[in-house]
């Protein structure tokens, strides 16, 4: 996998989401730039909009994670475009529109920019649901092996697993299994997302990090802002930052 991400010992980087360039900024200087500084599309009216931001944005922070927010099945489209026309380091993606952005990408000649994959829980270890586009979502849930779905994301040349919605540790059994299929069948990086914070980052961690998998970039969003001003608190990357030292 070709990347402008940078991780710790070539293993961990984390996605945070920043408020604005300078919190961007602020995160990416406390983390070494071991991160994919997070902007979600869904804040801007159209992709040119938010083409223009990400330019402007990558002035101050070298790696960029195009978001969708909140997994937003509409958002998946105006992502890949943004991403396509800024080759940001890191976009986010549904499962039904991954496809879309390796294309778009690839016509752009930007092979440094790594493509994740939505994929949800579903309870049951093995099982993932992937149903996560926008008109997909609102039909019965599509679920599948683990296996499957991983074979699926390499047919369209992705790069990366997106667990969500992980509930914290509420789903770390199928993590697990998730991880360790993806280290067996050769996805490059996983990134557990949803609930992660301070008291849990460390296990969720070190259960991707005992698959084998190549990398790992756990989404660190509402855990780490301060609620008053919406910015990314440089204290707690600090902290997690500690954490991946320590461990990997």
């Amino acid at each position: 996998m070709k990347s402008k991400i940078k991780f710790y010992k070539d293993k961990v980087a984390i996605n945070f989401l920043a408020k604005d360039a300078e919190n961007g900024k602020e995160i990416y200087d406390a983390i070494e730039g071991h991160t994919a500084v997070g902007v979600l599309s869904k804040q801007f009216k159209d992709h040119k909009e938010g083409v223009t931001y990400v330019r402007n944005f990558m002035e101050k922070v070298p790696c960029v994670s195009v978001g969708l927010g909140d997994g937003d099945p509409y958002q998946g489209i105006k992502a890949a475009i943004i991403a396509s026309k800024t080759n940001p380091g890191h976009v986010n993606q549904v499962f039904t529109s991954a496809g879309f952005a390796s294309g778009a990408l690839n016509a752009n000649e930007h092979n440094d920019t790594a493509i994740n994959v939505l994929i949800s829980p579903t309870g049951t270890v093995g099982k993932v649901r992937i149903n996560t586009g926008p008109l997909s979502s609102k039909q019965n849930d599509a679920i599948i092996d683990v296996e499957t779905a991983l074979a699926m994301i390499l047919d369209m040349e992705a790069h990366s697993v997106k667990f969500y919605p992980m509930g914290g540790k509420k789903s770390i059994k199928e993590l697990e299994y998730v991880a360790n299929a993806c280290s067996k069948m050769g996805i490059a990086m996983i990134e557990p997302t949803g609930g992660i914070n301070l008291d849990n980052f460390e296990e969720i961690l070190k259960v991707c990090l005992d698959s084998g998998i190549e990398k790992v970039m756990p989404h660190v969003y509402g855990a780490a802002i301060d609620k008053e001003t919406g910015k990314t608190r440089v204290d707690i990357v600090e902290k997690l930052y500690e954490i991946v030292k320590r461990i990997v």
